[in-house]
């Protein structure tokens, strides 16, 4: 049986022993599971592609303790990476939630490696974000997809949402960071010769049969590696444009709700479909619903997030309506990146996240509207967009030496500019004068004209860069600690001859900035849930039958961001153990 299908293709008395909505990273891989296991499942996306956000991503995956980190890691634990989360968590969550997740992430990592195409490497060097904190590790916890062959999944290509343009070179060509290095160093190296003119070539080729590359990396290879495992098993099905219009509960003996079936709608019809195990909601989080932004996130457009469409939240009311509750105690309702925008030629508008390629590295530093450094360049992406919103918090209320931070703007000089890039301008310093003229890049003779162009102080400016680079002379950041932690100089330029490889001076004119604002990556509250993934109500008793995984899920990490793949690792992990418990309902199961 293939795996797409329609819903007029459904029997009007179908029936599955698990229905899965939402197709992104913590869906596909609960279906996988199930599917594992021998169970008829049917999975629900509302878009026409799947991946969701996962596709965008850089795919990394935060699980403690698997066989890959053992290999390269040996001293990590169990023991030692609760210690790191309940120092960084804390009571922003359910310790329990934590706790499941280091106890079953292993076994899940080795279900899907041992019984699927899904697999993984380890980073060589991938510091937790809180690298100071005891229990930290340098390596060995995230986790990466294997780059995977596109072509593998023949007709099933064109539904794996395609990355971000931005994130792409030589139109469509995917590259990741061990990539970007080898290109940027083609010009000295033998070996990253090869390598470039590997994948170049293999792109060519790739152009003349298809409209993007298929070698696919980073979270296109994951979602990639689930749809092609999945579409393997004749015991899956996948619907998409297909919306969940209605959840079906009914009660049991005891009088406590049991889901018992869903209404699907699509192109004008609907059907009801029975559901014998669960139902597992993974619609992607609630970032997109106007209402929940309007109150939890105040003067954060849309237009800045940049997660991918069809996380609006519609899932989560309607297990709202059946008794569920969102979670509470988040030190964030969001994860938080910086992003710059800019309009395509189609219209459309690019939110770009500044994750590692340029904010950290030397010859670049940060400023607010009065033209003044107030934050770590350095630390993460979470916490940068967190900073930007405090600071912008302070200047609405007076305080001495607020400014203004929304947009903030990153600074650079010419050098840095052609070493890093800047957000959507590549490395190299060519082709600036399209990113000039449409307003993404402004540009300086001096930094006095570039601060006049952004409405900026020019003596402030001046001054904030003069310390700025007195201060990477001298390789340290007195004000703000930058390049301090492990973690801070893996995101700076390890070739850097300075002291300290996140400072570098701003010297070499013209001068460029981008603005950036904080963008909203993904929903840090979700739906109440158990350790087993079951969702609860208001009184903390499970809804018999109904799950909740990713981001419609309250974050086991209560809003705060312990290291790189910190949503799909437990999305993966969570998406097993709601199978688990879902398949272990079936009446036919011991």
């Amino acid at each position: 049986m293939a795996l797409l299908t329609t819903l007029a293709a459904l029997p009007t008395d179908a029936a599955f022993d698990l229905v899965v909505i939402g197709a992104g990273g913590a869906g596909l891989s609960a279906a996988l599971h199930a599917a594992i296991d021998g169970a008829r499942v049917l999975v629900v996306e509302r878009t026409a592609q799947v991946g969701g956000t996962t596709a965008w991503s850089a795919g990394t995956t935060w699980i403690p303790c698997t066989r890959h980190a053992k290999a390269l890691a040996g001293e990590d634990s169990i023991e030692q990476a609760a210690r790191y989360l309940d120092q960084v968590v804390g009571a922003h969550a359910d310790a329990s939630l934590r706790r499941a997740f280091l106890a079953h992430g292993a076994e899940a990592v080795e279900r899907f490696e041992r019984h699927t195409h899904v697999h993984y490497r380890p980073y060589a060097l991938h510091p937790d974000y809180e690298s100071d904190i005891e229990g930290a590790t340098l390596r060995g916890r995230a986790l990466e997809p294997l780059p995977f062959d596109g072509r593998l999944l023949g007709d099933l290509f064109g539904l794996l949402r395609a990355p971000i343009p931005e994130f792409t070179v030589l139109g469509g060509m995917m590259v990741d960071r061990s990539d970007i290095n080898h290109l940027l160093a083609m010009g000295r190296s033998w070996r990253s010769l090869r390598h470039a003119a590997s994948i170049i070539g293999r792109h060519a080729r790739d152009r003349l049969s298809h409209p993007r590359g298929t070698r696919l990396v980073m979270g296109n290879a994951l979602v990639a590696r689930l749809l092609h495992s999945l579409a393997q098993r004749p015991n899956v099905s996948l619907l998409v444009d297909t919306g969940l219009r209605e959840i079906h509960a009914g009660t049991d003996a005891a009088g406590a709700r049991v889901i018992e079936a869903v209404t699907l709608e699509a192109a004008g019809q609907t059907r009801r479909v029975a559901v014998r195990g669960g139902l597992v909601l993974a619609s992607g989080g609630i970032n997109r619903d106007p209402d929940w932004r309007a109150r939890t996130l105040p003067g954060i457009p849309i237009d800045w997030c940049p997660g991918a469409p069809g996380h609006t939240g519609q899932a989560q009311a309607l297990a709202l309506q059946l008794g569920a509750r969102h979670g509470d105690g988040a030190a964030s309702p969001a994860l938080w990146a910086p992003v710059s925008l800019r309009r395509r030629a189609d219209g459309s508008t690019a939110v770009f996240p500044h994750f590692v390629m340029d904010r950290a590295k030397p010859g670049m530093l940060t400023v607010n509207q009065a033209g003044r450094r107030y934050l770590n360049e350095s630390m993460s992406y979470h916490r940068y967009g967190l900073a930007m919103q405090a600071e912008q918090r302070r200047s609405d209320r007076g305080e001495p030496g607020a400014a203004a931070a929304l947009p903030s703007f990153i600074v650079c000089d010419a050098a840095a500019l052609k070493r890093h890039g800047l957000g959507m301008v590549r490395p190299g310093g060519t082709g600036l004068a399209a990113y000039i003229a449409d307003g993404y890049l402004t540009a300086g003779a001096t930094l006095a004209e570039l601060a006049r162009q952004l409405g900026l102080d020019a003596a402030t400016l001046e001054a904030t860069v003069a310390t700025h680079n007195r201060h990477a002379e001298a390789g340290h950041d007195p004000d703000f600690g930058r390049g301090r932690t492990a973690y801070q100089r893996n995101i700076g330029d390890a070739s850097w001859p300075g002291p300290n490889p996140n400072l570098g001076a701003i010297a070499t004119a013209p001068f460029y900035a981008v603005k950036v604002y904080p963008g909203d990556i993904g929903a840090a509250v979700g739906l109440r849930t158990d350790d087993r993934a079951r969702v609860l109500d208001a009184h903390g008793s499970p809804i018999a039958g109904l799950y909740a995984v990713g981001n419609d899920a309250q974050s086991i990490m209560g809003g705060t961001y312990p290291g790189p793949g910190i949503t799909i690792g437990p999305g993966m992990v969570f998406a097993h153990l709601a199978a688990r418990d879902a398949l272990g309902r079936l009446p036919t199961r011991a």
